[in-house]
């Protein structure tokens, strides 16, 4: 099945709004062995006439996204329902749901948006809950040459429940006998770059048979896909164990924070933070995991000496001796974080995101970070990640977060 998206928004373009919608329907389709052939980002307007004109004759589907909305650049729908030859009507249903949501949210009744209840003539509507305008579903028309299409909200807190519930069954419906879901097995591998993972694995892992390796990589961890044979992905996943067995996280998508949150709640166990340069990152991380609340214990924004001190502990003559930024003072943070929150684990980190700041001792990118737990000698280490600053925090915050995962799952930390 040939399937292309268009993704309309002038947004887009101008880099008002990241599009994240190639990554959200490629992992989506990859579960019905589709892969998106093309993807066409363009303004909102007329453009989206020529972008279909072309697309329909190489295509089984496409998913058209935004353009649904009630001012006058938003013709999706009208262009479709004109290619197509199809009139539009006005959905009394829709129309009713759209000025039942105005109602419900106590907000004053806008007649633009009654656009959005006109819809062409053969099209399923899907419905909206989480926003004013539907979707729409038009079966292949052999007679005028379209494939099947899906004409889709733009925001992703309304098309991806959308997609999931009512597009993702109908592309299986669609599919049907011809549905080929592949095999495939994904690794979450922390601290090791991706060309480091392709220079050991891709030589051993040559001579297996129909067998496709991938990778993504992210600010300190790289997802490596094996994808083909049963056989062969079984035989790759033993080396892959072999060659990496401290650094795979996990074997699936699952984030590090939920292995963590997971990890932390079959122990019975709770974590607490005291962070610096990170200023609440690794807390907010955590706490975005669901059931966290069970587990994460209370954390320490202490950015300048003095709350190091007050909140801590850190003694006022370590920090004029070595620096806040410091193993000495990392150290204090993280056994005073576990005594004074009462957690089981306590994770410190103290550093230089930069610009500025930095010093040809301590460079911006210096980071100490360390680990502290009852009944364990506390790790401390000094490391640097001379990348931007909110790049830094987060690289900060996944080194961290590892660090404890080791810890728990009974790995050396080095």
């Amino acid at each position: 099945m040939r399937l292309e998206v268009v993704n309309t928004g002038t947004e887009l373009l101008l880099g008002k709004v990241v599009n994240t919608h190639a990554a959200y329907f490629g992992q989506e389709l990859f579960k019905l062995g589709l892969r998106v052939q093309r993807q066409t980002t363009i303004p909102d307007g007329e453009e989206i006439r020529t972008v279909l004109a072309e697309a329909f004759p190489r295509c089984d589907v496409i998913l058209i996204t935004g353009g649904l909305g009630p001012t006058s650049d938003d013709i999706t729908r009208e262009v479709v329902a004109e290619m197509l030859g199809r009139p539009l009507h006005l959905d009394e249903a829709v129309l009713a749901t759209i000025r039942e949501m105005f109602r419900v949210r106590k907000l004053r009744q806008n007649l633009l948006n009654d656009r959005q209840a006109m819809v062409p003539e053969g099209a399923v509507v899907l419905e909206n809950p989480h926003g004013t305008a539907p979707g729409l579903y038009l079966p292949a028309d052999p007679e005028q040459g379209s494939p099947h299409l899906f004409l889709l909200p733009g925001p992703p807190r309304e098309l991806k429940p959308m997609f999931a519930d009512l597009v993702f069954p109908r592309l299986t419906s669609l599919l049907g006998e011809a549905a080929n879901v592949p095999s495939w097995r994904n690794f979450r591998i922390y601290g090791v770059g991706e060309s480091s993972l392709a220079t050991t694995l891709e030589p051993l892992l040559a001579d297996l048979p129909e067998l496709e390796i991938g990778y993504c990589a992210r600010l300190g961890e790289v997802d490596l896909r094996l994808i083909g044979a049963p056989r062969s992905i079984e035989e790759a996943s033993v080396v892959v164990r072999r060659e990496f067995p401290k650094d795979i996280v996990v074997e699936s998508e699952t984030s590090i924070e939920e292995v963590i949150v997971t990890l932390l709640s079959q122990r019975g166990e709770t974590v607490a933070t005291a962070e610096s340069c990170t200023g609440g990152l690794i807390a907010s991380t955590i706490t975005d995991v669901s059931g966290s609340s069970a587990v994460f214990h209370r954390g320490y924004v202490t950015y300048a000496n003095e709350a190091k001190t007050a909140l801590l502990g850190v003694p006022v003559e370590m920090l004029a001796v070595h620096g806040a930024v410091s193993d000495e003072v990392v150290r204090a943070m993280a056994e005073g974080c576990l005594e004074r929150s009462g957690a089981d684990h306590a994770l410190a980190v103290s550093g230089i995101a930069g610009p500025t700041g930095g010093s040809p001792e301590k460079p911006v990118g210096t980071v100490h970070v360390a680990v502290a737990s009852r009944g364990m000698e506390t790790f401390s280490k000094r490391y640097l990640y001379p990348v931007d600053r909110i790049s830094f925090k987060q690289r900060v915050t996944r080194l961290v977060l590892d660090l404890l995962r080791r810890r728990l799952q009974g790995i050396g930390i080095e």
